[in-house]
């Protein structure tokens, strides 16, 4: 017996409350998307294996609230990791469904996200493979950290011709690899967000993005997401080089943003993207992005992707 999981690789906009001061913390921005896909197997085995040491871990962390027999996961298809799209989160949700399908568990995804404590701090990750779509979700009460699923506020199928070019730059991966890799030291001591900023990222999202993606105004959904993302980064700047991650992507999202309705870094990065409307468009933005990581630096991965509206699909087999 065997289980299959296909699931969605997401893209951060930000976080609009990191203040606190009404008894919640975070909250998040974001979108399930198409590509890239986690591809798993999940079957029957005489121990745990995996070609993947941080599937081993998951695992480990689920029997200690779970007791189930052994099972290998293979990973058949990868997000990249420690790019900022989602690898870690996904992998340990898939694996915690896979092995309660498999063994007849009957899990529900909020119940493997708090065994393998992937998921609470920001849901996005969690959403994205539940519902898909264009997702903000609620943060978790200030004395419930790591303990609640933050709840879903808003979810909406986005439009099949609005389309995301999304760069993953080659130069700065190894150094973001290393941050990312620190990151709960760090959220752990992340400084106090001012209320009043906390305040305005809040009234972006409720006044801005929120209506103009229901009315599908375009310019100005992007215009929101711009402005919110950047006032983000201006938050983080302790944490990085500048507004964003590296002067790689500050370039490339000023590049972006001359052909697209928005530019912006997804979590730590070095992931950033642009939303375009139609495929040629954002054909064309692909072709300009691939210049100029060429010109400036080692390369690295640009494609062009929608967002995914299903969320996480599962089959035995």
């Amino acid at each position: 017996m065997m289980v299959r999981i296909s699931a969605p690789a997401h893209l951060h906009t930000g976080n609009p409350d990191l203040s606190g001061d009404m008894g919640r913390l975070y909250g998040t921005v974001g979108f399930a998307i198409e590509k890239p896909r986690l591809e798993i197997e999940v079957r029957e085995a005489e121990k745990d294996c995996s070609n993947d040491e941080d599937a081993l871990k998951f695992l480990a962390r689920l029997r200690e609230r779970y007791d189930f027999p052994p099972v290998e996961v293979t990973v058949r298809s990868y997000i990249p990791k420690w790019v900022g799209i989602g690898f870690h989160t996904t992998l340990a949700l898939s694996i915690g469904m896979a092995v309660s399908e498999l063994y007849g568990l009957n899990l529900s995804l909020e119940e493997v996200a708090l065994a393998v404590r992937r998921g609470l701090i920001t849901a996005l990750g969690f959403y994205a493979l539940k519902v898909g779509g264009f997702i903000y979700e609620g943060g978790f009460p200030v004395d419930k950290r790591e303990k609640v699923v933050p709840p879903l506020i808003f979810r909406g199928d986005f439009p099949s011709d609005w389309l995301f070019v999304v760069a993953i730059p080659e130069t700065p991966r190894k150094t973001l690899a290393e941050i990312r890799k620190r990151e709960d030291e760090i959220l752990g001591n992340l400084k106090k967000m001012p209320p009043e900023l906390a305040d305005r990222l809040s009234r972006i999202v409720l006044m801005k993005i929120l209506p103009a993606f229901i009315e599908r105004d375009i310019k100005t959904f992007g215009e929101g997401l711009y402005q919110f993302n950047h006032l983000l980064g201006e938050f983080w700047s302790d944490y990085q080089e500048n507004v964003y991650c590296c002067e790689i992507v500050n370039e490339g999202i000023r590049l972006m943003l001359k052909e697209a309705y928005c530019a912006c870094q997804t979590s730590w990065g070095p992931t950033f993207y642009g939303l375009v409307k139609g495929q040629a468009q954002a054909e064309r933005l692909k072709s300009i992005v691939e210049d100029f990581l060429r010109e400036n630096g080692d390369g690295g991965e640009v494609f062009v992707t929608g967002v995914d509206n299903r969320g996480m699909v599962v089959e035995r087999g």
